[in-house]
């Protein structure tokens, strides 16, 4: 995993053929947590004990082959009207014009009841047509029994939103639950290698002999 770039707007982001995988949430969803534990690096995405750190769209690139992007938090993050409805106006940009933009993975904290800036924010993904997953973060904070109550009353709450993510996910920077599978899941996702054929090699062993 490498640093590739931050930019302001969709104008700024690199050119690139590889695709995108965007992560977003509320500003204090352990967002960079995630990220770092994903890439196996603690510092690839700067971490803050403040929420709203991020406020560029930061691309990694992933094994050379799909880049991992950085969406800044929404929530608490502390600017002015003008400037909050540009940022939303700039993220939005990203997530309905990037070509090359396949699928974006939507934080949810599962040790707090549904919230419904979380749940209208999936709403506005479906009502824009954009693939979506749901990862429910820092589940090593709770108990099973509390993630688990928490994340079937979101469910619950998406069904009757008639809202439906691709996948569902949880997961621990902590403890990395569930790096492997949603690792597994993108590796699945990105385009496949043509296999290498033999190379025919002409046999002179006949002419030794």
């Amino acid at each position: 995993a490498q640093f590739v770039i931050s930019a302001k707007d969709l104008e700024a982001c690199p050119a690139s053929s590889l695709p995108e995988f965007a992560f977003i949430g509320r500003s204090n969803v352990g967002k960079s947590s995630l990220i770092n534990m994903l890439a196996a690096k603690k510092e690839l995405a700067h971490t803050s004990s403040k929420p709203g750190k991020t406020q560029l769209i930061n691309f990694f690139k992933i094994n050379q082959a799909w880049h991992l992007v950085d969406l800044p938090g929404y929530g608490y993050a502390k600017l002015s009207k003008s400037k909050q409805q540009a940022f939303n106006r700039d993220i939005s940009a990203y997530l309905t014009e990037r070509t090359n933009l396949k699928h974006i993975f939507l934080l949810v904290d599962s040790q707090i009841e549904p919230q419904g800036g979380d749940l209208s924010f999936a709403e506005w993904l479906q009502q824009c047509g954009l693939s979506y997953s749901i990862i429910f973060t820092k589940t090593d904070r709770s108990s099973e029994i509390q993630v688990a109550n928490h994340a079937q009353r979101f469910v619950e709450e998406l069904e009757a939103w008639a809202l439906q993510p691709t996948e569902i996910f949880y997961c621990s920077a902590k403890t990395k639950k569930g790096r492997g599978l949603l690792l597994q899941w993108i590796d699945r996702q990105l385009p496949k290698k043509p296999k290498k054929k033999p190379t025919n090699r002409l046999n002179l062993d006949w002419m030794q002999r």
